[in-house]
């Protein structure tokens, strides 16, 4: 079942909270949401940002926090991007309230997205010419209508997204892990977050956390691969929602320590 973060009942609390921090970019997660929500009751939390105040992820978690309190219950979190960013910040300062997190295309240095590409270049590039270059290291080559199509995406994204970049600005995390069970997430030719990234995150995951790739899709391999993605993120959530139920160590394209 997939219900939004203002609809709560008895019936329809959820086991998993989706975050959105991108509202032009939420199209990319519909076919992810959509496999999910046949097998859990799975809730869509977005986050609006003002675009006349600065980007704050305090009041992003404080805004997240008084949702999940209401629900009196863990959660499974899960995110892609920045919006992964956020749950390892909330998790971080809230983990009695995160049953697990699951982070899709974020790496070990998780301020990383495209902005932080874009804004890397662009005092090297024009503005249309980098965004047709970030069209299609996020996609892969486009017809001319489609190409257009997604630099208006990208630049509704660049105008009202929480991001942790700008041009004047490139936030770095502390990598480390969380208490909670992990799963990282990502695409194994993502030009955003490559796959040493990914590794990145060996020495700080846990006996129950899981690292996994997707062979196609890039940046956005939830919305090309969503089935796949979608069984690997249900058989790792399955190991901690059914206490009785023996853990499954056999998750295909787990990455091997180097």
């Amino acid at each position: 079942m997939l219900v939004t973060s203002g609809e709560k009942t008895s019936m329809s609390l959820p086991d998993v909270v989706w975050l959105n921090t991108s509202t032009s970019l939420q199209c990319f997660a519909q076919p992810l949401l959509a496999r999910l929500s046949h097998q859990v009751t799975l809730a869509q939390w977005n986050y609006q940002q003002d675009p006349d105040k600065g980007c704050s992820f305090d009041e992003a978690i404080f805004q997240l926090h008084q949702y999940i309190s209401t629900l009196k219950q863990p959660v499974h979190l899960i995110g892609h991007s920045t919006a992964g960013l956020l749950g390892l910040f909330y998790t971080r300062r809230y983990p009695d309230n995160v049953k697990s997190l699951t982070l899709l295309a974020v790496g070990n240095n998780p301020a990383v997205d495209w902005q932080s590409h874009y804004y890397a270049h662009r005092p090297l590039m024009n503005r249309q010419k980098l965004l047709n270059a970030m069209v299609y290291n996020l996609f892969g080559y486009q017809d001319k209508q489609t190409l257009q199509d997604l630099i208006t995406i990208l630049e509704q994204d660049l105008e009202s997204s929480l991001s942790p970049n700008s041009l004047f600005r490139q936030m770095n995390v502390l990598p480390g892990g969380v208490s909670v069970p992990l799963m990282i997430y990502g695409g194994q030719n993502d030009l955003i977050v490559e796959l040493e990234a990914l590794q990145g995150w060996q020495p700080w995951l846990k006996a129950e956390d899981r690292l996994l790739t997707c062979s196609e899709g890039r940046h956005f391999f939830h919305f090309f691969q969503a089935s796949q993605v979608g069984e690997q993120i249900l058989k790792f959530w399955n190991n901690f929602s059914q206490p009785n139920l023996t853990k499954d160590p056999s998750l295909c394209n787990v990455i091997p320590k180097i």
